[in-house]
């Protein structure tokens, strides 16, 4: 099964507070988006790397410690100022609709070799798929700084990427999105809002996405397990 990957790369890391796109820190003397794009530069199914950048980070993207097969397979589209207008004109630059699309964020370099599997596997008769895992923590929902509600945890997951679809099926939401003036949290939030079924399987806890300045921490300590 050959797929594409849509990358957003084009934000600003505000809430890491970095004063610079985030995916540039780094782990262990590798910036986190070489470690992302490394995943899946390196796994023969994955013909095509989309990066939606800012133009005036190209030189930095460039200059990334990758070798030429991986560089080879990226290309680099106009990133957006949302994360779905990213998405959706990496979406425009695919010439091959046969190829499945998986959206995945920059931010999050330790998706396993595993995760991505289950997900290809299940595309094979679903158009949507993402990857999540059960909540661990009690939920209790807060308004005035005062509990009003415990959720029951037992039918909450948290979300994780990389989310994969037929190019049909997302295309036909971002496009629909667009026409409606409707903004989602996430790719797949697009397709079940266009009224399609999004399938799901099990993630992985060391999947993080590196956000805030304590997740540079925890991604520290994954990487050592990561790498052996």
């Amino acid at each position: 099964m050959q797929y594409k990957v849509i990358i957003p790369a084009a934000g600003s890391g505000s809430r890491m507070g970095a004063g610079f796109n985030k995916l540039f820190l780094k782990i262990k003397n590798s910036p986190i988006i070489e470690l992302t794009i490394k995943i899946f530069g390196e796994d023969q199914r994955c013909n095509e790397i989309i990066l939606p950048i800012k133009e005036a980070e190209k030189h930095l993207f460039e200059t990334l410690n990758l070798p030429n097969s991986i560089k080879q397979k990226i290309t680099y589209v106009q990133g957006g100022s949302e994360r779905q207008e990213s998405v959706y004109n990496g979406l425009l630059s695919i010439k091959d609709a046969a190829d499945y699309v998986l959206v995945h964020d920059g931010a999050r370099p330790f998706v396993s070799k595993d995760v991505i599997e289950r997900i290809l596997e299940r595309l094979n008769d679903h158009q949507a798929v993402i990857c999540a895992v059960p909540m661990k923590d009690t939920i209790k929902k807060v308004i005035d700084d005062q509990v009003v509600e415990t959720i029951d945890r037992s039918t909450l997951w948290g979300v994780q990427t990389p989310q994969a679809f037929t190019y049909e099926c997302l295309v036909q939401a971002h496009q629909k999105a667009i026409q409606n003036g409707f903004l989602g949290t996430d790719d797949a939030s697009l397709v079940e809002w266009n009224g399609q079924v999004v399938s799901v399987v099990n993630g992985d806890y060391n999947n993080i996405k590196v956000t805030t300045k304590e997740d540079l921490f925890f991604a520290e300590t994954i990487y050592e397990q990561y790498r052996d």
